[in-house]
């Protein structure tokens, strides 16, 4: 099927059957830290992380347009991914709620490459990138981050997901 079909399916419309049909399929649980040359801070929670490319070595998350926290790391021009661990939630919270000092309580330190946060506690792993590319998709934006630098952290938890509402806890 050629790409020029799309333009014929109809949308479905409704934003609400579309949120529940896709709660249903489980997402990584990450938050994105950045810091400006001034020192600024800027972290947020995604739920929408991805790998992209092995080579080169890319990875890829889904800010809203709305976001407040985006510009700061995108100005940055590099950022940090960590992934959380499970049971985890309350970082998860604190870094999705507007305003406010979301690193109040939780302690960092500067990644090897970009400077930009890594959480020291509730990480399974960090992902230290450059801004590759932004790409407005929809009310979204893709973020292409082309990495310079990761590691996992020494655990037995498992990463965080999101699925139907909740963080389910994985077995072994």
């Amino acid at each position: 099927m050629s790409s020029s079909a799309a333009p014929d399916v109809p949308p479905h419309g409704d934003p609400d059957k579309f949120r529940h049909v896709l709660s249903h399929v489980p997402t990584s649980v990450v938050v994105v830290t950045g810091v400006k040359d001034d020192g600024t801070r800027a972290g947020m929670v995604i739920g929408s992380f991805t790998s992209i490319s092995l080579d080169p070595q890319l990875v890829g998350f889904y800010p809203t347009h709305a976001s407040t926290s985006w510009p700061p790391i995108r100005d940055a021009g590099r950022f940090v991914v960590n992934v959380l661990a499970q049971g985890q939630d309350g970082i998860a919270r604190q870094f999705s709620r507007r305003g406010g000092d979301k690193f109040e309580g939780v302690d960092v330190v500067p990644s090897p490459h970009s400077g930009a946060p890594i959480l020291k506690e509730g990480i399974v792993a960090w992902i230290d990138c450059e801004l590759d590319r932004e790409i407005e998709l929809g009310d979204h934006f893709l973020v292409v981050g082309r990495v310079v630098d990761l590691d996992v952290v020494p655990t037995d938890d498992h990463p965080m997901v999101f699925s139907r509402g909740a963080y389910p806890v994985l077995g072994d």
